[in-house]
């Protein structure tokens, strides 16, 4: 069976943050993911060792993080493909580098950016590339390998990787130290077949995220056939752990689990 990981950034939101971590762990998690926790690229250290103190006391393992992606409630993706955001990627890094080193979380996600107007797409994306490049050789001194995600079109604004080809490109152009995120959802939503596209491609991943589809609830709850994609991601090969980033549709959105078991 995969190992599964809770997306802190969105189950058990009834509780505030540094109280999801013990959630995970009393739900039977070993592992969590989640979001940039901080508002702030670069937050105080008092603000980290809150977050680290939290995970060390509900002993769960940081298996993934993503980089500072702007403002997120208010709908931004990612500041990579920005040419003038440079600076906040450089004061982010070294705060990643010290939680990565402080957890062994060894992957992390970099969500790339909206298409701005009356910038060229060619200025974005060799910002971008600029940007995967620096995460890349700062966050391999500790080990991590920096992650590229397609979403969902037409939920993210102008977000321009929709599919694993995309996705892949960039992580070719970046070079050493870049994969490619699969997020079963944000695929599955985009036209992937994502059964057939785990089994040829799931070696190769860095890290796998589920969510059904439609609703984006945990999976059972929509269209998608996970049972299906479990399988053939067992026989891919992938090693790696499966990150649970959905939205609960209701009090027992874990029974899923149990029937993987």
């Amino acid at each position: 069976m995969p190992k599964f990981a809770a997306n802190v950034s969105l189950l058990f939101s009834e509780v505030p943050l540094p109280e999801r971590f013990a959630a995970a762990r009393a739900a039977g998690f070993e592992a969590v993911e989640c979001w940039w926790p901080f508002a702030a690229p670069d937050p105080d250290t008092a603000e980290v060792d809150t977050f680290l103190r939290a995970l060390e006391s509900a002993g769960v393992r940081l298996v993934g993080l993503n980089l500072f992606a702007g403002d997120m409630p208010g709908g931004e993706r990612g500041i990579l493909s920005h040419p003038d955001r440079a600076d906040e990627l450089a004061r982010n890094l070294p705060v990643v580098r010290a939680i990565a080193a402080a957890t062994g979380c060894d992957r992390v996600n970099a969500l790339y950016g909206h298409r701005l107007p009356g910038v060229p797409a060619d200025v974005q994306d060799a910002a971008a590339e600029r940007a995967l490049r620096r995460a890349a050789d700062t966050l391999g001194e500790v080990g991590v390998t920096v992650l590229v995600e397609p979403l969902t079109r037409g939920e993210n604004g102008t977000y321009p990787l929709a599919t694993l080809d995309d996705a892949a490109a960039v992580a070719r152009r970046a070079g050493s130290g870049v994969g490619v995120l699969f997020d079963a959802y944000h695929l599955h939503n985009n036209g992937a077949d994502v059964v057939a596209d785990i089994a040829r491609v799931g070696a190769a991943v860095g890290h796998v995220q589920v969510a059904d589809a439609p609703g984006r609830g945990e999976p059972g709850s929509g269209t998608i056939d996970y049972p299906a994609f479990f399988r053939a991601l067992d026989a891919s090969g992938y090693a790696g752990w499966v990150g649970c980033e959905y939205r609960p549709t209701g009090p027992d959105h874990l029974t899923w689990l149990d029937s993987l078991r």
